[in-house]
């Protein structure tokens, strides 16, 4: 499965994890991802996403309804 938030489009960055003597390794920072269930009422059924927590505010500020037509027009 691919590691992309379906909302905020938040992906995996690369760079580099530093020690004290500052030797550096390739890291790979893993955005905060979530399989969530949504309930939309118009449809009477629940829906799975998989978003970031910053997704997750975005949602509960504007509505599940609004960001689902938002993405479908994308």
């Amino acid at each position: 499965m691919s590691k992309i938030c379906i909302i905020t489009k938040k992906k995996p960055l690369f760079g580099n994890n530093r020690s004290h003597a500052m030797n550096a390794t390739k890291k790979k920072f893993l955005p905060n991802l979530h399989k969530k269930k949504f309930w939309i009422a118009n449809k009477n059924k629940f829906i799975k996403l998989k978003i970031s927590t910053k997704g997750i505010r975005i949602i509960n500020k504007y509505g599940i309804e609004k960001i689902i037509s938002k993405i479908k027009k994308k």
